[in-house]
Protein backbone atom coordinates (compact mmCIF):
# COMPACT_ATOMS: atom_id res chain seq x y z
CA UNK A 1 0.00 0.00 0.00
CA UNK A 2 2.56 2.81 0.99
CA UNK A 3 4.66 1.90 -2.54
CA UNK A 4 1.05 2.93 -4.38
CA UNK A 5 0.26 5.71 -2.20
CA UNK A 6 3.91 6.76 -3.20
CA UNK A 7 2.87 6.43 -6.81
CA UNK A 8 -0.12 8.98 -6.86
CA UNK A 9 0.86 12.23 -7.68
CA UNK A 10 -0.35 15.02 -5.85
CA UNK A 11 -1.11 18.59 -6.24
CA UNK A 12 2.23 20.39 -4.80
CA UNK A 13 3.08 24.44 -4.36
CA UNK A 14 4.54 25.55 -8.11
CA UNK A 15 3.62 23.06 -10.00
CA UNK A 16 1.23 23.41 -13.10
CA UNK A 17 -2.05 22.17 -12.88
CA UNK A 18 -5.14 22.20 -15.09
CA UNK A 19 -8.66 23.47 -14.03
CA UNK A 20 -11.94 21.10 -15.33
CA UNK A 21 -15.27 21.94 -15.49
CA UNK A 22 -17.46 20.02 -17.54
CA UNK A 23 -15.87 20.40 -21.00
CA UNK A 24 -13.67 23.51 -20.51
CA UNK A 25 -10.01 23.81 -19.17
CA UNK A 26 -7.86 26.31 -17.97
CA UNK A 27 -3.97 25.76 -17.05
CA UNK A 28 -2.78 27.69 -13.99
CA UNK A 29 0.55 28.12 -11.58
CA UNK A 30 -0.21 26.48 -8.14
CA UNK A 31 0.50 29.30 -5.78
CA UNK A 32 -0.55 30.03 -2.84
CA UNK A 33 -2.55 33.55 -1.69
CA UNK A 34 -2.96 33.79 -5.77
CA UNK A 35 -7.04 34.41 -6.43
CA UNK A 36 -7.56 32.37 -9.66
CA UNK A 37 -11.25 33.43 -11.68
CA UNK A 38 -12.24 30.70 -13.98
CA UNK A 39 -15.84 30.10 -15.31
CA UNK A 40 -16.91 33.34 -13.88
CA UNK A 41 -15.83 31.77 -9.91
CA UNK A 42 -12.70 32.98 -8.06
CA UNK A 43 -11.32 31.26 -5.74
CA UNK A 44 -7.75 30.41 -4.30
CA UNK A 45 -6.07 26.76 -4.62
CA UNK A 46 -4.59 27.00 -1.20
CA UNK A 47 -6.29 24.15 0.01
CA UNK A 48 -5.99 21.62 -3.04
CA UNK A 49 -2.31 21.68 -2.12
CA UNK A 50 -1.93 18.06 -0.96
CA UNK A 51 -4.58 16.25 -2.20
CA UNK A 52 -4.20 14.28 -5.41
CA UNK A 53 -4.88 15.33 -9.26
CA UNK A 54 -8.29 14.38 -10.41
CA UNK A 55 -9.51 15.52 -6.93
CA UNK A 56 -12.95 17.49 -7.38
CA UNK A 57 -13.45 19.97 -5.19
CA UNK A 58 -16.24 22.68 -4.29
CA UNK A 59 -16.33 26.68 -4.06
CA UNK A 60 -17.55 27.60 -0.69
CA UNK A 61 -17.82 31.25 0.78
CA UNK A 62 -14.53 33.30 0.69
CA UNK A 63 -13.36 31.51 -2.40
CA UNK A 64 -11.39 28.68 -0.43
CA UNK A 65 -11.70 24.76 -2.26
CA UNK A 66 -13.19 21.64 -0.36
CA UNK A 67 -13.21 18.78 -1.64
CA UNK A 68 -16.59 17.46 -2.89
CA UNK A 69 -18.26 14.52 -0.91
CA UNK A 70 -19.55 11.22 -2.96
CA UNK A 71 -22.90 11.87 -4.16
CA UNK A 72 -25.93 10.64 -2.45
CA UNK A 73 -28.21 8.50 -4.00
CA UNK A 74 -31.27 10.26 -6.11
CA UNK A 75 -34.38 10.65 -3.78
CA UNK A 76 -37.95 9.37 -4.52
CA UNK A 77 -39.36 13.00 -6.00
CA UNK A 78 -36.50 12.84 -9.07
CA UNK A 79 -37.60 9.10 -9.76
CA UNK A 80 -40.98 10.44 -10.83
CA UNK A 81 -41.85 10.89 -14.09
CA UNK A 82 -43.96 11.35 -17.14
CA UNK A 83 -44.36 10.09 -20.36
CA UNK A 84 -44.22 12.69 -22.79
CA UNK A 85 -43.63 16.49 -22.42
CA UNK A 86 -46.60 17.10 -24.58
CA UNK A 87 -48.79 19.22 -22.06
CA UNK A 88 -45.98 21.27 -20.38
CA UNK A 89 -46.01 24.76 -21.88
CA UNK A 90 -42.79 27.15 -20.95
CA UNK A 91 -44.77 29.88 -19.65
CA UNK A 92 -42.19 30.65 -16.74
CA UNK A 93 -44.39 30.69 -14.00
CA UNK A 94 -43.71 26.58 -13.06
CA UNK A 95 -41.12 28.34 -10.86
CA UNK A 96 -42.31 29.31 -7.56
CA UNK A 97 -38.90 30.45 -6.22
CA UNK A 98 -37.86 33.82 -7.71
CA UNK A 99 -34.61 35.25 -8.45
CA UNK A 100 -34.38 37.08 -5.00
CA UNK A 101 -35.38 33.92 -2.98
CA UNK A 102 -32.45 31.91 -4.80
CA UNK A 103 -29.95 34.88 -4.13
CA UNK A 104 -31.25 34.83 -0.52
CA UNK A 105 -30.10 31.42 -0.50
CA UNK A 106 -26.91 31.87 -1.58
CA UNK A 107 -26.17 34.77 1.19
CA UNK A 108 -27.11 32.59 3.61
CA UNK A 109 -24.34 30.31 2.55
CA UNK A 110 -26.13 27.35 1.18
CA UNK A 111 -24.70 24.71 -0.82
CA UNK A 112 -25.33 24.61 -5.18
CA UNK A 113 -26.51 21.14 -4.22
CA UNK A 114 -29.56 21.92 -1.54
CA UNK A 115 -30.47 25.00 -4.23
CA UNK A 116 -30.88 22.81 -6.72
CA UNK A 117 -33.18 20.53 -4.66
CA UNK A 118 -34.98 23.41 -3.90
CA UNK A 119 -35.76 24.29 -6.93
CA UNK A 120 -36.70 20.60 -8.45
CA UNK A 121 -39.35 21.06 -5.42
CA UNK A 122 -40.50 23.95 -5.87
CA UNK A 123 -40.80 23.49 -10.01
CA UNK A 124 -44.58 21.89 -10.44
CA UNK A 125 -43.68 20.85 -13.78
CA UNK A 126 -40.66 18.37 -12.72
CA UNK A 127 -43.16 15.52 -11.99
CA UNK A 128 -44.43 15.45 -15.80
CA UNK A 129 -41.23 15.46 -17.45
CA UNK A 130 -40.00 12.64 -18.97
CA UNK A 131 -36.77 10.85 -17.33
CA UNK A 132 -34.64 12.27 -20.33
CA UNK A 133 -36.13 16.10 -19.23
CA UNK A 134 -34.96 15.24 -15.81
CA UNK A 135 -31.90 14.43 -16.28
CA UNK A 136 -31.27 17.55 -18.76
CA UNK A 137 -33.58 19.97 -16.53
CA UNK A 138 -30.98 19.07 -13.13
CA UNK A 139 -27.65 18.76 -15.22
CA UNK A 140 -28.43 22.65 -16.32
CA UNK A 141 -29.19 23.70 -12.85
CA UNK A 142 -26.15 21.99 -11.42
CA UNK A 143 -24.01 23.93 -14.05
CA UNK A 144 -25.34 26.71 -13.15
CA UNK A 145 -25.49 26.82 -8.95
CA UNK A 146 -22.91 24.07 -8.27
CA UNK A 147 -19.22 25.35 -7.97
CA UNK A 148 -17.32 22.44 -9.06
CA UNK A 149 -13.55 22.34 -10.25
CA UNK A 150 -11.79 19.72 -10.85
CA UNK A 151 -7.71 19.50 -10.60
CA UNK A 152 -6.08 17.38 -13.19
CA UNK A 153 -2.32 16.64 -13.89
CA UNK A 154 -1.30 18.84 -17.37
CA UNK A 155 -0.98 15.90 -20.22
CA UNK A 156 -0.96 15.89 -24.09
CA UNK A 157 -4.72 14.60 -24.64
CA UNK A 158 -5.53 17.69 -22.04
CA UNK A 159 -3.88 20.93 -23.03
CA UNK A 160 -4.23 20.05 -26.76
CA UNK A 161 -7.91 20.03 -25.68
CA UNK A 162 -7.87 23.09 -23.97
CA UNK A 163 -5.27 24.92 -26.85
CA UNK A 164 -8.16 23.76 -29.66
CA UNK A 165 -11.01 25.18 -27.69
CA UNK A 166 -9.56 28.28 -26.20
CA UNK A 167 -7.28 29.59 -28.62
CA UNK A 168 -6.92 27.18 -31.85
CA UNK A 169 -5.15 30.51 -33.79
CA UNK A 170 -2.15 29.89 -31.19
CA UNK A 171 -1.68 26.04 -32.28
CA UNK A 172 -2.60 26.65 -36.23
CA UNK A 173 -5.84 24.75 -35.29
CA UNK A 174 -3.93 21.88 -35.03
CA UNK A 175 -6.14 19.34 -33.58
CA UNK A 176 -5.86 16.82 -30.83
CA UNK A 177 -6.92 13.53 -32.74
CA UNK A 178 -3.80 15.32 -35.57
CA UNK A 179 -1.54 15.56 -32.78
CA UNK A 180 -1.35 12.06 -32.01
CA UNK A 181 -1.47 10.78 -35.65
CA UNK A 182 1.86 13.43 -36.01
CA UNK A 183 3.34 11.40 -32.94
CA UNK A 184 2.44 8.21 -34.47
CA UNK A 185 3.68 8.62 -38.22
CA UNK A 186 7.24 10.31 -36.66
CA UNK A 187 7.88 6.67 -34.41
CA UNK A 188 8.02 8.58 -31.52
CA UNK A 189 9.78 7.29 -28.61
CA UNK A 190 12.33 7.06 -26.12
CA UNK A 191 15.91 7.44 -27.43
CA UNK A 192 15.46 9.08 -30.17
CA UNK A 193 17.22 12.02 -32.03
CA UNK A 194 14.56 14.24 -33.36
CA UNK A 195 14.22 17.74 -34.92
CA UNK A 196 10.90 19.44 -34.25
CA UNK A 197 9.89 22.94 -36.05
CA UNK A 198 6.86 24.29 -34.43
CA UNK A 199 5.18 27.69 -34.37
CA UNK A 200 2.48 25.97 -31.94
CA UNK A 201 3.26 27.67 -28.75
CA UNK A 202 5.74 25.00 -27.85
CA UNK A 203 2.55 21.96 -27.69
CA UNK A 204 4.24 20.01 -30.57
CA UNK A 205 7.75 19.92 -28.79
CA UNK A 206 5.82 19.47 -25.01
CA UNK A 207 3.73 16.41 -26.26
CA UNK A 208 7.45 14.77 -28.19
CA UNK A 209 9.24 15.69 -24.99
CA UNK A 210 6.17 13.74 -23.03
CA UNK A 211 6.25 10.51 -25.43
CA UNK A 212 10.06 10.42 -25.32
CA UNK A 213 10.34 10.59 -21.66
CA UNK A 214 13.29 12.72 -21.11
CA UNK A 215 15.53 9.82 -22.67
CA UNK A 216 17.14 10.90 -26.21
CA UNK A 217 17.81 14.24 -27.37
CA UNK A 218 15.57 17.08 -29.14
CA UNK A 219 17.05 19.61 -31.22
CA UNK A 220 14.24 22.80 -31.89
CA UNK A 221 14.50 25.03 -34.76
CA UNK A 222 12.71 28.21 -34.12
CA UNK A 223 12.23 31.47 -36.28
CA UNK A 224 12.71 34.81 -34.80
CA UNK A 225 15.03 35.58 -31.65
CA UNK A 226 14.40 32.55 -29.77
CA UNK A 227 11.63 29.78 -29.41
CA UNK A 228 8.52 30.02 -28.27
CA UNK A 229 7.96 27.34 -25.31
CA UNK A 230 4.68 28.90 -23.56
CA UNK A 231 2.83 25.55 -23.72
CA UNK A 232 5.92 23.61 -23.17
CA UNK A 233 5.92 25.23 -19.61
CA UNK A 234 2.74 24.24 -19.16
CA UNK A 235 3.16 20.37 -18.90
CA UNK A 236 5.71 20.67 -15.63
CA UNK A 237 8.81 18.74 -16.70
CA UNK A 238 11.65 18.70 -14.74
CA UNK A 239 14.72 19.98 -15.29
CA UNK A 240 16.28 16.51 -16.76
CA UNK A 241 14.16 16.62 -19.48
CA UNK A 242 15.30 20.08 -20.35
CA UNK A 243 19.10 19.00 -20.18
CA UNK A 244 18.86 16.85 -23.47
CA UNK A 245 16.90 20.22 -25.63
CA UNK A 246 18.87 21.76 -27.68
CA UNK A 247 18.17 25.21 -30.02
CA UNK A 248 18.56 25.99 -33.52
CA UNK A 249 17.72 29.49 -35.54
CA UNK A 250 16.57 28.41 -38.85
CA UNK A 251 18.36 31.71 -40.22
CA UNK A 252 21.59 29.87 -39.62
CA UNK A 253 20.33 26.45 -41.54
CA UNK A 254 21.69 27.72 -44.92
CA UNK A 255 25.45 28.42 -43.93
CA UNK A 256 25.13 25.22 -42.00
CA UNK A 257 24.58 23.42 -44.80
CA UNK A 258 27.13 25.77 -47.11
CA UNK A 259 29.66 25.36 -44.62
CA UNK A 260 30.23 28.77 -43.92
CA UNK A 261 28.54 28.76 -40.47
CA UNK A 262 30.95 30.54 -37.92
CA UNK A 263 33.03 28.16 -36.09
CA UNK A 264 35.49 30.37 -34.47
CA UNK A 265 37.05 29.37 -30.92
CA UNK A 266 35.23 30.36 -27.97
CA UNK A 267 36.43 33.01 -25.76
CA UNK A 268 38.44 32.79 -22.72
CA UNK A 269 35.93 31.97 -19.71
CA UNK A 270 33.83 34.46 -18.22
CA UNK A 271 35.25 33.94 -14.70
CA UNK A 272 38.74 34.43 -15.88
CA UNK A 273 38.02 37.86 -17.00
CA UNK A 274 35.91 38.65 -13.85
CA UNK A 275 38.79 37.69 -11.58
CA UNK A 276 40.92 39.97 -13.66
CA UNK A 277 38.79 42.71 -13.47
CA UNK A 278 38.05 42.52 -9.99
CA UNK A 279 42.00 42.38 -9.13
CA UNK A 280 42.77 46.00 -11.51
CA UNK A 281 39.20 47.32 -9.62
CA UNK A 282 40.88 46.57 -6.81
CA UNK A 283 44.02 48.74 -7.59
CA UNK A 284 42.40 51.32 -9.00
CA UNK A 285 40.20 51.71 -5.76
CA UNK A 286 43.07 51.83 -3.21
CA UNK A 287 44.18 54.47 -5.53
CA UNK A 288 41.05 56.37 -5.06
CA UNK A 289 40.74 56.34 -1.70
CA UNK A 290 44.25 57.27 -1.08
CA UNK A 291 44.25 60.58 -3.22
CA UNK A 292 40.61 61.01 -1.48
CA UNK A 293 42.32 60.46 2.18
CA UNK A 294 44.93 63.21 1.42
CA UNK A 295 42.23 65.54 -0.02
CA UNK A 296 40.05 65.24 3.19
CA UNK A 297 43.18 66.16 4.82
CA UNK A 298 43.83 68.87 3.14
CA UNK A 299 40.13 70.00 3.36
CA UNK A 300 40.37 69.31 6.62
CA UNK A 301 43.03 71.58 7.40
CA UNK A 302 41.75 74.19 5.78
CA UNK A 303 38.18 73.72 7.40
CA UNK A 304 39.63 73.83 11.06
CA UNK A 305 39.97 77.47 10.73
CA UNK A 306 36.25 78.23 9.48
CA UNK A 307 34.27 75.78 11.08
CA UNK A 308 34.44 72.33 12.55
CA UNK A 309 30.30 72.17 12.31
CA UNK A 310 30.84 72.80 8.45
CA UNK A 311 33.44 70.58 8.18
CA UNK A 312 31.72 67.41 9.61
CA UNK A 313 28.56 67.82 7.17
CA UNK A 314 30.53 68.20 3.84
CA UNK A 315 32.33 65.25 5.44
CA UNK A 316 29.60 63.29 5.54
CA UNK A 317 27.85 64.19 1.99
CA UNK A 318 30.96 63.17 0.76
CA UNK A 319 31.03 60.16 1.95
CA UNK A 320 27.65 59.30 1.01
CA UNK A 321 28.25 60.23 -2.25
CA UNK A 322 31.27 57.88 -2.43
CA UNK A 323 29.22 54.93 -1.38
CA UNK A 324 26.50 55.78 -3.94
CA UNK A 325 28.77 55.54 -6.60
CA UNK A 326 30.88 52.81 -5.30
CA UNK A 327 27.46 50.42 -5.13
CA UNK A 328 26.55 51.52 -8.63
CA UNK A 329 29.38 50.53 -10.37
CA UNK A 330 29.57 47.21 -8.55
CA UNK A 331 25.89 46.85 -10.04
CA UNK A 332 27.02 47.81 -13.77
CA UNK A 333 29.99 45.38 -13.48
CA UNK A 334 27.54 42.69 -12.17
CA UNK A 335 25.26 43.19 -15.14
CA UNK A 336 28.11 43.12 -17.31
CA UNK A 337 29.36 40.07 -16.45
CA UNK A 338 26.18 38.19 -16.24
CA UNK A 339 25.10 39.58 -19.97
CA UNK A 340 28.59 38.01 -21.11
CA UNK A 341 28.51 34.71 -19.40
CA UNK A 342 25.01 34.33 -21.04
CA UNK A 343 26.47 35.19 -24.18
CA UNK A 344 29.37 32.66 -23.80
CA UNK A 345 26.68 29.88 -22.74
CA UNK A 346 24.42 30.58 -25.51
CA UNK A 347 27.26 30.60 -28.01
CA UNK A 348 28.71 27.38 -26.77
CA UNK A 349 25.23 25.61 -26.84
CA UNK A 350 24.86 27.25 -30.44
CA UNK A 351 27.95 25.36 -31.29
CA UNK A 352 26.88 21.77 -29.89
CA UNK A 353 23.79 21.74 -31.75
CA UNK A 354 25.37 23.06 -34.97
CA UNK A 355 27.76 19.51 -33.99
CA UNK A 356 24.80 17.40 -33.84
CA UNK A 357 23.39 18.66 -36.96
CA UNK A 358 26.40 18.31 -38.55
CA UNK A 359 26.08 14.21 -37.71
CA UNK A 360 22.84 14.23 -39.95
CA UNK A 361 21.83 11.23 -38.18
CA UNK A 362 18.61 12.52 -37.10
CA UNK A 363 15.59 10.13 -36.27
CA UNK A 364 13.21 12.29 -37.27
CA UNK A 365 11.17 15.16 -38.15
CA UNK A 366 8.14 17.00 -37.10
CA UNK A 367 7.43 20.30 -39.14
CA UNK A 368 4.04 22.16 -37.69
CA UNK A 369 4.56 25.87 -38.42
CA UNK A 370 2.53 28.57 -40.00
CA UNK A 371 5.11 28.86 -42.80
CA UNK A 372 5.36 27.73 -46.26
CA UNK A 373 6.59 23.61 -45.70
CA UNK A 374 8.30 23.21 -48.79
CA UNK A 375 11.61 25.35 -48.16
CA UNK A 376 11.30 23.98 -44.67
CA UNK A 377 11.28 20.29 -45.51
CA UNK A 378 13.43 20.29 -48.17
CA UNK A 379 16.41 22.34 -46.01
CA UNK A 380 15.96 20.32 -42.70
CA UNK A 381 15.74 16.61 -44.85
CA UNK A 382 19.49 17.03 -44.98
CA UNK A 383 19.96 16.55 -41.13
CA UNK A 384 18.25 13.38 -41.44
CA UNK A 385 19.34 9.96 -41.63
CA UNK A 386 18.17 7.20 -44.17
CA UNK A 387 15.09 5.06 -43.69
CA UNK A 388 13.48 7.58 -40.76
CA UNK A 389 10.05 8.90 -40.84
CA UNK A 390 9.34 12.45 -41.27
CA UNK A 391 5.64 14.46 -41.10
CA UNK A 392 4.59 17.96 -41.54
CA UNK A 393 1.42 19.52 -40.69
CA UNK A 394 -0.34 22.17 -42.02
CA UNK A 395 -3.71 23.89 -41.65
CA UNK A 396 -4.47 24.13 -45.69
CA UNK A 397 -3.85 21.46 -48.45
CA UNK A 398 -2.63 23.34 -51.33
CA UNK A 399 0.97 24.00 -49.79
CA UNK A 400 1.29 20.56 -48.81
CA UNK A 401 0.55 19.21 -52.39
CA UNK A 402 3.42 21.66 -53.55
CA UNK A 403 5.69 20.00 -50.90
CA UNK A 404 4.27 16.53 -52.45
CA UNK A 405 5.69 17.49 -55.96
CA UNK A 406 8.48 18.94 -55.16
CA UNK A 407 9.41 15.95 -52.80
CA UNK A 408 8.60 13.51 -55.59
CA UNK A 409 10.99 15.28 -58.09
CA UNK A 410 13.42 15.66 -55.99
CA UNK A 411 13.42 11.74 -54.93
CA UNK A 412 14.98 11.02 -51.33
CA UNK A 413 11.62 9.59 -50.25
CA UNK A 414 9.05 7.06 -50.64
CA UNK A 415 5.73 6.22 -49.17
CA UNK A 416 4.29 9.55 -49.45
CA UNK A 417 1.03 10.19 -48.08
CA UNK A 418 -0.85 13.64 -47.75
CA UNK A 419 -3.55 12.86 -45.27
CA UNK A 420 -6.35 14.37 -43.51
CA UNK A 421 -7.89 13.15 -40.15
CA UNK A 422 -11.64 13.08 -39.95
CA UNK A 423 -13.02 13.25 -36.36
CA UNK A 424 -16.87 13.42 -34.77
CA UNK A 425 -17.78 12.83 -31.44
CA UNK A 426 -21.00 11.13 -29.83
CA UNK A 427 -22.93 11.75 -27.22
CA UNK A 428 -23.39 7.51 -25.36
CA UNK A 429 -26.46 7.76 -23.24
CA UNK A 430 -28.90 4.78 -22.13
CA UNK A 431 -31.66 4.90 -25.27
CA UNK A 432 -30.23 7.90 -26.52
CA UNK A 433 -26.26 7.66 -28.35
CA UNK A 434 -25.92 9.74 -31.01
CA UNK A 435 -23.53 12.25 -33.25
CA UNK A 436 -23.36 15.52 -31.21
CA UNK A 437 -24.68 18.17 -33.30
CA UNK A 438 -21.82 20.18 -33.49
CA UNK A 439 -18.24 19.06 -34.85
CA UNK A 440 -15.13 20.27 -36.21
CA UNK A 441 -14.74 21.44 -39.90
CA UNK A 442 -11.16 20.11 -39.68
CA UNK A 443 -8.55 19.34 -38.21
CA UNK A 444 -5.51 20.34 -40.97
CA UNK A 445 -3.55 17.88 -43.42
CA UNK A 446 -0.80 15.85 -42.68
CA UNK A 447 2.33 14.82 -45.10
CA UNK A 448 4.39 11.86 -44.07
CA UNK A 449 7.18 9.38 -45.90
CA UNK A 450 10.58 8.14 -45.39
CA UNK A 451 13.55 8.88 -46.38
CA UNK A 452 15.92 7.17 -48.22
CA UNK A 453 19.68 7.47 -49.95
CA UNK A 454 19.61 10.17 -52.66
CA UNK A 455 21.06 9.92 -55.90
CA UNK A 456 22.75 12.79 -56.10
CA UNK A 457 23.56 12.68 -60.05
CA UNK A 458 20.20 12.05 -60.58
CA UNK A 459 18.89 14.83 -58.39
CA UNK A 460 20.95 17.23 -60.16
CA UNK A 461 19.94 16.62 -63.01
CA UNK A 462 16.23 16.62 -62.45
CA UNK A 463 16.30 19.82 -60.60
CA UNK A 464 17.93 21.55 -63.89
CA UNK A 465 14.93 19.70 -66.09
CA UNK A 466 12.71 21.48 -63.52
CA UNK A 467 14.12 24.96 -63.63
CA UNK A 468 13.75 24.45 -67.56
CA UNK A 469 10.70 23.26 -67.93
CA UNK A 470 7.68 25.12 -65.77
CA UNK A 471 4.60 22.70 -66.93
CA UNK A 472 3.48 20.22 -64.02
CA UNK A 473 4.93 16.67 -64.85
CA UNK A 474 1.82 15.55 -65.46
CA UNK A 475 1.62 17.99 -68.97
CA UNK A 476 5.42 17.40 -69.82
CA UNK A 477 4.92 13.37 -69.76
CA UNK A 478 1.85 14.17 -72.38
CA UNK A 479 4.12 16.31 -74.24
CA UNK A 480 7.02 13.52 -74.25
CA UNK A 481 4.50 11.18 -75.48
CA UNK A 482 3.51 12.96 -78.31
CA UNK A 483 6.91 13.97 -79.23
CA UNK A 484 7.97 10.00 -79.21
Amino acid sequence: MEDGQSLVSRIREGDCAVLKRDDVFKAVPVLRRRKIIFEKQWFYLDNAIGHVYGTTFEVTSGGSLQPKQEAEETNKETKEAGTDNRNIVDDGKSQKLTHDDIKALKDKGIKGQEIVQQLIENSTTFRDKTEFAQDKYIKKKKKKYEALITIVKPSTRILSTMYYAREPGKINHLRYDTLAQMLTLGNIRAGNKMIVMETCAGLVLGAVMERMGGYGSIIQMYPGGGPVRAATSCFGFPKVFFDNLHEFPLSKVDSLLSGTFSTETLPSEPEDNALAEEESNGLTDEKQTSLQKTEGESTTEAAMEINQTEEQETMDINAEDVEHRENKEKENKENVQEKQRKQWERRKKLLETAALLREKNADGLIVASKFHPTPLLLALLEFVAPSRPFVVYCQYKEPLLECYTKLRERGGVINLKLSETWLRNYQVLPDRSHPKLTMSGGGGYLLSGITVVLDKGKSDSSNLEALKMEEPSSKRCRVQDLHC
